[in-house]
């Protein structure tokens, strides 16, 4: 028996599956390597290269794999370019997700962890995001993601599907230098590029309502985020009852000033970023809470920021 991990040769994907295999537990990828990579999934892992909207495929591959049980990552993740890219972004998340279902169901396998996203919060209007907090999505991206969720809800309801969301914000870090965030939408890509092309990485507004003007997210690490997911599966395998949605959040997040100057620290590389506008929707503050996702999914922050930067900077630099 086996888990299959959709969008497994991304950056966070990969790391999940490394997360399993560090358990002793089998895995299968599916990737359609529009942003993974091949190199990121281990030669002793399976990897189907194909989209989830192909639902034979999906078929297929959990018949073939023995499938019990479903991470689901794979998806169209750019908030931004969401707004430009609204039918890509539905298709890829919402019929993905339908598809991935209708294979599941055809073929027995009753367990999914969705990679949902803190994008369906919009602007909160609270400090300190809980998993009851109402969901204001504010880009295709985060409505695709909501709908998400519902699909799946709804299907447990039918079908008996066991299930969990996991809801989380900004991943960055590395577990391994082999693996690194190639995102070009990214904070710590988009920086660590500027400063290997020698150029000055830029702040997008410095007037928001916060203590240092610019925007609070969280941050988490992706080793521990891909480890909560393992648990997650582990959980629902072993038919035990979990919340239909869990907060990954740090608690306290972190301002794109404090990133800069971190990033200036580990590097050694001195700049002073430049200041742009503001981005269109661009929330002053999200930070969630994690205490049910401690309680129940063994979430916990283990690295510091620096610690954050550090890991991903050693982790580009070999590359």
């Amino acid at each position: 028996m086996s888990w299959l991990v959709t969008g497994g040769a991304g950056y966070i994907g990969s790391h999940v599956v490394r997360a399993f295999g560090e358990v002793g537990l089998e895995v299968v990828v599916v990737d359609d390597l529009s942003s993974g990579h091949r190199a990121f999934v281990g030669a002793e892992v399976p990897l189907v290269e194909g989209s989830v909207v192909d639902t034979d495929l999906m078929t297929r591959t959990m018949r073939e794999h023995h499938v019990e049980g479903v991470v689901h990552l794979a998806g169209y993740k750019y908030a931004g370019v969401s707004v430009q890219r609204p039918l890509h972004t539905y298709t890829q998340n919402v019929t993905g997700t339908v598809s991935l279902l209708e294979a599941m169901a055809a073929t027995d396998v009753d367990a999914m962890v969705f990679s949902s996203s803190a994008a369906t919060f919009g602007t909160p209007d609270v400090d300190l995001v809980t998993e009851e907090t109402a969901t204001r999505p504010e880009s295709p991206y985060g409505e695709s993601k909501l709908v998400g969720e519902w699909v799946i809800r709804d299907q447990a309801v039918a079908t008996g599907l066991r299930h969990t969301s996991l809801r989380y914000f900004n991943v960055v870090g590395s577990g391994t230098d082999e693996l690194y965030d190639t995102s070009p939408h990214n904070l710590f890509p988009i920086v660590f590029e500027k400063l290997l092309a020698g150029e000055t990485p830029r702040i997008n507004g410095t007037d928001f309502e916060t203590p240092d003007g610019t925007c609070v997210r969280d941050y988490v690490h992706v080793a521990d985020l891909a480890r909560s997911h393992v648990v997650a599966a582990q959980r629902l395998a072993a038919g035990e009852d979990l919340l239909p949605v869990y907060n990954l959040g740090s608690g306290t997040g972190s301002s794109v000033a404090e990133i800069m100057t971190a990033i200036r620290t580990v590097t050694g590389i001195d700049f002073t970023p430049e200041h742009g506008p503001r981005r269109p929707g661009d929330p002053a503050r999200i930070v969630a809470t994690g205490e049910a996702a401690a309680r129940d999914l063994d979430w916990q922050m283990r690295h510091t920021l620096e610690d954050m930067v550090r890991s991903a900077w050693q982790a580009r630099s070999s590359h």
